[in-house]
């Protein structure tokens, strides 16, 4: 099933939003978009009107939801032993500390697009926040802890809890940050340590949080295929990309019980 615009002509902000209804967005969801603006072609008006057409399929009662993770904001040389050089003093000063406008560089045109809109709210993790519009914006952004950033006291906690949905816009589950999210829920996760800049008492220091270490493709594509096949996902051309929307809560209890059982299966180091 496709929906593309004439070959001569960019998608408009109806043609979108038709494709996005004929993948199953409806009125009053709660949705959160992994997407590369690149993969749907020539977009009349660009991110801005994709941001728009998903907003026309959600309707007044439904909500966007993009990440807008800013990993400029982190210890340059984290590994470092000891009393700091004057060099590593230097590059640590220069890290942006958070603010709610700072931008998110790593994460494509379309969270951007989110995040600068004058109804837009963020979450406040300096590395992990989302942007969201919509009628349940500032409930699923108001709580996120430091540690374990997309846990259950995260907005993708809540989104959860919502019966929220996935969509992911020409990419794979390796941009899916809900799998993240899975994974801290099992009983051993992989860990690692977030460390960055926060305003304290009007002092700045660096704090560490502990948090779901980084999967770099090793379980995550395999995961989300299998999962699409169980469930019957089947993807859907919009424009030029293909774009599955997949179900936040039976995608977590899959996902879950899966890592766990590949995560048990590495040998002892």
């Amino acid at each position: 099933m496709s929906t593309t615009a004439p070959s001569d002509s960019a998608l408009t902000a109806a043609d979108l939003a038709e494709g996005w209804h004929k993948l199953g967005i409806d009125d009053g969801m709660t949705v959160i978009v992994h997407a590369s603006l690149a993969s749907l072609g020539r977009v009349d008006g660009g991110a801005a009107t994709v941001v728009d057409s998903l907003r026309a399929a959600l309707g007044p009662a439904g909500t966007l939801v993009v990440p807008t993770f800013t990993w400029q904001v982190a210890d340059p040389d984290p590994d470092h032993p000891g009393v700091p050089t004057a060099d590593i003093i230097a590059r640590r000063a220069a890290v942006p500390t958070f603010h709610r406008d700072l931008e998110t560089t790593s994460m494509g045109a379309i969270p951007e697009a989110v995040r600068k809109l004058p109804e837009s709210v963020r979450s406040a993790h300096p590395q992990a926040s989302v942007a969201a519009v919509g009628a349940r914006a500032e409930d699923i952004t108001r709580r996120q802890t430091l540690g374990f950033a997309l846990g259950r006291t995260s907005p993708f906690g809540r989104i959860h809890d919502l019966g929220g949905h996935i969509l992911l816009v020409g990419v794979g589950h390796d941009r899916n940050s809900f799998l993240h999210h899975a994974e801290s829920l099992i009983p051993n996760p992989r860990l690692k340590v977030r460390r960055f800049p926060r305003e304290l008492d009007g002092e700045r220091v660096w704090v560490e949080a502990l948090d779901v270490g980084n999967d770099n493709g090793v379980y995550f594509p395999a995961i989300g295929r299998e999962f699409e096949q169980q469930a019957g996902i089947t993807a859907v051309m919009v424009g030029e990309a293909s774009c599955r929307l997949i179900p936040v809560a039976p995608l977590i209890s899959f996902a879950a019980q899966r890592l766990t059982e590949l995560l048990a299966a590495e040998p002892a180091e």
